[in-house]
């Protein structure tokens, strides 16, 4: 039996759950469009294990989206995780986001594509057949009308997560399929998580850091010009 406590926090959907043996058996979310994770996501913590009436001693596992995502989400996910490792000397296990976004719907054919929103029209994105079987590496990529051509003239194509809404005016095709309203979760984090935990796929817990795929960008607020008469 493995009981593991799963940390979502990459993008305005803040999500916690409580797996054993890969089966959720607890689940809290909030996603008010708002970065709400510092405010909830600790006593969310504290309300799933209370429902499953599991202490913290009792959990096998942490694991925590990875990214990429949201910045300022990853750091608060991660250090949230990375502070019940070592606090109750417990294994850290980190999911890719996009994995996880991925696995929050099943085809019969053609490509996933799961899209995370970056800046203006670019997007986190990767992509994976019905197999989730992964057919290129995660890219930060602006999106153009020609953007993953050679995947909709092949079969069709299932655009989800919050990168896709930017795509749907901009790529026109017969075979893109968009689905609204799916973000990643810790409900589909759970088999992922136990997996890995079967294999003993842990991270270091002092040296592991997020996903962010770029760096981290401040752009200072324009000063007013003070003109000396």
């Amino acid at each position: 039996m493995a009981i593991i406590l799963n940390i979502e926090t990459a993008t305005k959907n803040c999500s916690v759950s409580i797996a054993n043996n890969g089966e959720v058996i607890s689940i809290k979310e909030l996603n008010n469009g708002n970065y709400s994770h510092a405010e909830v996501l600790h006593q969310y913590i504290i309300d799933v294990l209370n429902d499953a009436k599991i202490s913290t001693t009792e959990i096998d596992a942490v694991a925590v989206s990875k990214g990429p995502g949201s910045y300022t989400g990853l750091r608060i996910g991660v250090s949230a995780a990375k502070g019940l490792c070592f606090a109750f000397n417990k294994p850290l296990i980190s999911i890719e986001t996009l994995e996880s976004l991925a696995n929050a719907i099943s085809v019969e054919s053609g490509f996933i594509i799961p899209m995370l929103d970056a800046r203006r029209m670019e997007v986190y994105a990767t992509i994976y057949d019905k197999d989730f079987n992964r057919k290129r590496e995660i890219q930060a990529e602006i999106i153009e009308e020609c953007s993953f051509a050679e995947y909709l003239e092949r079969d069709k194509v299932y655009f989800l997560g919050d990168g896709a809404n930017k795509c749907k005016s901009v790529i026109k095709h017969d075979n893109a399929i968009f689905i609204d309203d799916v973000y990643p979760s810790a409900k589909q984090m759970a088999v992922l998580s136990f997996n890995k935990y079967k294999k003993n796929d842990i991270e270091d817990v002092a040296y592991f850091e997020p996903f962010y795929l770029k760096d981290f960008v401040v752009i200072p607020e324009k000063k007013s010009k003070i003109y000396k008469n």
